[in-house]
């Protein structure tokens, strides 16, 4: 997500606000934040979910219809979203 430079800070108030409500959500397993050092503006957000099905009840709740219409409306740029299934995990 590349965020206004202005609205960095909003972006992390929104963030620091939601996270642990997130990272409670059934099914979620992990949520981390990541920043992009060639462009301060751009922030990445990684989350681990049990099954698509409980992603996609995380998309349906007013948790996330509070939390992205906030964020949506700081984007300098339209932002992009993946999904990924784990292939192989290396220990």
């Amino acid at each position: 997500m590349e965020f206004r430079k202005e609205e960095l800070d909003r972006f992390q108030e929104i963030f620091d606000q939601s996270k642990h409500k997130i990272r409670a959500f059934p099914g979620c397993e992990e949520l981390q934040l990541h920043g992009d050092p060639q462009n301060p503006a751009v922030r990445y957000t990684y989350s681990k979910w049990l099954s698509e099905d409980e992603l996609n009840a995380y998309r349906k709740s007013e948790l996330f219809g509070g939390v992205w219409p906030r964020t949506k409306a700081l984007f300098a740029e339209k932002p992009q979203a993946f999904s990924l299934v784990q292939m192989e995990e290396i220990n």
